[in-house]
């Protein structure tokens, strides 16, 4: 069908779309909202203090070792090291892989705390009281609960009890070596190999003072229930008491684990772990000469992270570090913020130089889920990055309807002309 206009129609129309197409641009002018930064800076949430001078920190102390690492567990940036990359027997500081392994089992449903593990015959003859290592004093061939049998293992050293709950989670040893290395590589372990649960001296067999720093501080941060046994001071197994190997234990209160280590080819070894305010630091030291060596360095290096290093936290989780602009959604924007708290550790005197940024998508389309990764918060200091963590969206932002997606949608295209 052909629609004829009469002059007077056609004139009327026209004149309708000039006053249509005004309008419309002057209230797009009005309208528009303005492009959003892909990179802004932010305040955070609590205000730095006035810039002042600070000194330089001096040098950490003389350790003796092989290998040694001081990290602050808030962001794993390493404050030290000597070595911190070299390979070295971790001796039974391995026990905190397979710590490890157990929680996340747990968590995952495949075996419960209330699991009746076995010492059995291959348990006792390897790691028992007959041998030359520490052994745990369950009785072979007898069952404990699993988180009895755990702390035999975390607190008297126990490498029985390390076997035998090998063979519960796994089967037996080599399936559950190679549950350890998968665990490794997941947590970021990248100059690590385990082959036993122990730590015993064996061929291909190795870490570094830096993987197990890192470690440590993945075991604290997701297993705080599977780590606080290692703060234990002593365990009583059937008439046999021993106390923990850590002597940082009874010497600093701040001290609330996480491990020794000991054999003829790794030295004297200490993964120690301190938490003062809402700082925590984990040291490391391998290939100490002595019991007393390694707990005095290890001493000396915590101290000295306290003293000249702070822990500022920049934004709490779940509040809103940032607010973007959202196309099509019910609600015009969505507020941004942290899943965790966001800690940064610092030379004492440097917080008020920290430079907090984000980094955030030109444009985002509803729908958005509550969680969902929306962009970066940075944190500079001196230039560098100091800290990162994922911007998350506080809410959801559902789609909006359908007059509010189309008019959207012409705004996303005349922005981008």
């Amino acid at each position: 069908m052909i629609v004829r206009f009469t002059p007077r129609a056609a004139a009327f129309a026209a004149l309708t779309s000039a006053f249509l197409v005004t309008a419309f641009a002057g209230f797009a002018s009005a309208q528009a909202p303005a492009k959003p930064a892909a990179t802004a800076a932010v305040a955070p949430a609590a205000a730095l203090p006035p810039a002042s001078d600070s000194l330089p920190v001096p040098p950490p102390p003389q350790i003796q070792g092989t290998a040694w690492v001081l990290i602050d567990a808030a962001s794993g940036n390493i404050l030290a090291s000597f070595n911190p990359d070299l390979r070295v027997e971790p001796a039974s500081i391995t026990k905190v892989m397979t710590s490890y392994v157990i929680a996340a089992e747990l968590k995952g449903g495949k075996v419960k705390d209330t699991d009746q593990v076995m010492m059995t015959e291959n348990a006792w003859r390897k790691g028992g009281a007959a041998t030359d290592g520490s052994y745990s004093g369950f009785a072979v061939n007898q069952t404990a609960p699993l988180t009895e049998m755990e702390k035999g293992m975390v607190v008297q050293s126990g490498n029985d009890a390390a076997i035998a709950l090998a063979e519960h989670v796994a089967g037996s040893e080599d399936a559950f070596a190679a549950l350890m290395n998968q665990y490794a590589a997941r947590i970021g372990l990248k100059n690590s190999h385990f082959m036993n649960p122990h730590g015993l001296s064996q061929e291909n067999h190795y870490s570094t003072a830096h993987d197990l720093a890192l470690l440590g501080r993945a075991l604290i941060h997701d297993f705080p229930v599977a780590y606080s046994y290692n703060k234990i001071k002593e365990l009583k197994v059937g008439p046999i008491t021993q106390p923990n190997r850590n002597l940082l234990l009874w010497r600093d209160n701040t001290v609330d684990g996480i491990k020794t280590g000991h054999h003829s080819k790794a030295g004297y070894c200490l993964m120690a772990s301190a938490l003062r305010g809402d700082q925590r630091l984990i040291s490391v030291v391998m290939g100490s000469t002595s019991e007393a060596q390694r707990a005095t360095d290890s001493q000396a290096l915590l101290n000295w992270g306290f003293r000249f290093f702070e822990t500022h936290k920049l934004y709490d989780a779940g509040k809103a570090v940032a607010k973007q602009k959202v196309w099509k959604g019910q609600s015009p924007e969505v507020q941004l913020g942290v899943a965790e708290p966001m800690l940064v550790t610092v030379p004492r005197g440097k917080y008020a130089q920290l430079k907090p940024s984000i980094d955030v998508p030109k444009s985002l389309v509803a729908p958005i889920k509550k969680g969902q990764a929306i962009g970066t918060v940075k944190v500079m200091l001196d230039g560098k990055v100091i800290a990162q963590r994922p911007l998350v969206a506080i809410a959801a932002v559902e789609e909006g309807g359908f007059f509010k997606r189309l008019w959207d949608e012409f705004w996303m295209w005349w922005e981008s002309e």
